[in-house]
């Protein structure tokens, strides 16, 4: 066991993680061609390219001066916490890496905070010090003073402490002189990461993670805390609920590399890949075929939010996705659910529709991206917090909100907070910017993060976690503007959207097909307005001064998958297909919309 190390990379959204796995992984001369490439090999999804954040923890396999490093790449982001605690559970220590020039963020601390009360020890790596403005010394001190309020004991507060810069490809015990290459972090690895513990007695493995081949199914990856494995032998999977099922194994994997290579047995200790352990979830337990003992399942945090999806059943479904039933939507959401852990889902009244709950828009956000760019179609209901009652007192959830933002919008940045019942906790001066740090309902995220651009020039940076729930804090005033609805199905002529511009804010271009009900922009005041776009010109023979002018319209607003859902209102869907984002009222008629408000109003 004296040649394994199991450790967890956490940090905040852009501090460099992904890129100084991938000079670890240089390092140990895993890959030359990527070197040319230069691209991030840890973040391998689309998704994570595009957005620039890790969504799925990865392993990869460093052999170092006859050590093997398995390590973890965590999530920033408190929206997949799921991930995170199976992280840590396989992890012996962690690397904090923190930007010199910022600091210790939000994401960092929710992750770290975790990793702590786990007992897990951490090794601070203080990276981006060839940026100008930074101060490296006082990052070092704002992460103590972190690990403090966060409860550390002695042990983890005399961590260990590696500057440098993951770009430059080197790290050293003093900021100042620079190094050749990162060496220094590795051997701080081995000298200061714990051997990993191994408990005497019979086979146990806790299913940490999931993997899936096309060839060989579903494989179960986590890390062997006793005990040892071997191909062909019988084992028992002790399920979350208590029942034993028995189970012979076929293969077995460790990772080597960024990839998986199989061996015959496996040491406890180790992070391995088991294939033939059929109908398992993430938590079981792989332990004994004679004498299974189950492990403590994971435990993760609870979803805060809901979001209605619906199959597509707008003028338009059909034309652009390959999974338009609800059999496919269902059976989609029901492998996500086998590997997303804080994410549930239940069955509503409708067969077409399915309530999910997760942990914050992100986190739903990116499996409904997901879907789309897998060829599916579906419809999204406003996002909604859960609301939990505690001694029969109604509980809503409560966030820690952090705004990095110019001085000069600082006020406007309080003031739509206060709105929105957030209350300032601390501000502090940094440079030419405050961070300001509040405490909010879930509730007041919903559709913040737009106007706090719009507000701050788009300047503001925000960031937000989970703190936990607190009573009820009154109604929050909800979006000011009615909408611009559709009156009937065809293609949106320029004429016409010149002629209401007035009218409001258009999120559509001429030429654009559009259906009977569809919200197409947001009325300048409070109500909701019907409009005729496809109308075009009468042409007549007479000429009239200026009434052939050329049409000149204002680009459209166009929105994110994370912007729409934070815009509609209740009565309002999001369409999702492969090529478009729309949104549309649910009652596509007006008269199907008169009904449902006078109902409204009697209920």
């Amino acid at each position: 066991m004296k040649n394994i190390r199991n450790i967890a990379i956490i940090a905040h959204v852009d501090h460099g993680k992904t890129t100084l796995v991938d000079k670890m992984i240089h390092a140990a001369h895993l890959f030359k061609e990527h070197e040319m490439t230069g691209e991030l090999i840890m973040d391998s999804n689309d998704l994570e390219r595009e957005r620039g954040i890790t969504i799925l923890a990865k392993n990869v396999a460093i052999q170092y001066k006859g050590v093997k490093i398995n390590v973890i790449d965590t999530p920033g982001h408190a929206d997949f916490g799921g991930e995170v605690e199976r992280v840590l559970n396989m992890a012996d220590g962690v690397l904090l890496l923190v930007d010199a020039f910022e600091g210790p963020m939000p994401q960092t601390r929710f992750v770290l905070q975790k990793a702590l009360e786990m007992g897990k020890k951490a090794i601070v790596v203080i990276n981006k010090v060839d940026k100008p403005n930074c101060n490296p010394d006082w990052a070092h001190e704002a992460v103590f003073d972190l690990m403090c309020s966060l409860d550390a004991t002695e042990e983890q507060l005399d961590f260990p402490v590696v500057y440098g810069s993951a770009k430059q490809g080197w790290m050293g015990h003093d900021w100042k002189t620079p190094t050749e290459d990162i060496t220094v972090l590795l051997d701080d690895i081995v000298k200061h990461v714990p051997e990993p513990e191994v408990g005497d007695g019979t086979v146990q493995m806790l299913v940490t993670s999931l993997d899936f081949s096309n060839y060989i199914g579903r494989i179960a990856v986590g890390r062997l805390m006793r005990g040892k494995l071997t191909a062909n032998q019988m084992v028992s999977l002790v399920k979350k609920d208590g029942t034993v099922q028995k189970h012979r194994i076929k293969q077995l994997f460790i990772f080597a590399g960024l990839a998986k290579k199989e061996i015959d047995s496996v040491e406890a200790g180790d992070i391995c890949a088991v294939v033939g352990v059929d109908g398992f979830e993430i938590g079981d337990t792989i332990a004994d075929y004679e004498n299974p003992e189950g492990l403590d399942p994971i435990a993760v945090d609870e979803p805060t939010m809901s979001m209605l999806f619906t199959i597509n059943d707008s003028p338009f479904f059909g034309q652009e996705g390959k999974f338009v039933t609800s059999r496919h939507v269902r059976e989609r959401l029901e492998r996500e659910l086998e590997k997303n852990l804080a994410m549930r889902m239940e069955e509503t009244n409708s067969a077409d529709s399915f309530m999910i709950f997760g942990r914050g828009v992100l986190h739903l956000s990116i499996l409904i991206e997901t879907m789309r760019r897998e060829g599916y179609e579906l419809q999204i209901g406003q996002p909604k917090v859960i609301v939990r009652e505690i001694n029969g007192v109604k509980n809503e959830p409560m966030e820690e909100l952090t705004i990095d933002v110019p001085e000069a919008f600082s006020g406007k940045c309080i003031e739509q907070i206060t709105r929105r019942k957030g209350v300032m906790k601390s501000m502090e001066p940094r440079n030419d910017r405050f961070i300001l740090r509040f405490e909010i309902p879930s509730r007041g995220i919903i559709g913040l993060r737009s106007n706090i651009l719009t507000s701050t020039q788009g300047e503001a940076i925000m960031t937000h976690r989970f703190l936990n729930y607190e009573p009820w804090k009154g109604e929050l005033s909800g979006r000011q503007n009615g909408s611009l609805i559709v009156m009937e199905t065809g293609t949106a002529i320029a004429y016409s959207l010149d002629n209401l511009q007035d009218r409001g804010t258009f999120f559509i271009e001429p030429g654009e097909e559009v259906y009977e009900g569809q919200v197409i922009g947001e009325n300048n005041r409070p109500t909701d307005l019907v409009i005729n776009v496809t109308k075009t010109k009468k042409l007549t023979n007479m000429r009239a001064s200026g009434s052939d002018d050329k049409a000149s319209i204002t680009p459209p607003r166009r929105f994110t998958l994370e912007e729409a859902l934070e815009y509609i209102q209740e009565d309002e869907y999001v369409e999702v297909t492969p090529k478009n984002i729309r949104l549309r009222k649910i009652y596509l008629k007006d008269f199907e919309r008169k009904k449902a408000q006078k109902v409204e109003v009697m209920a």
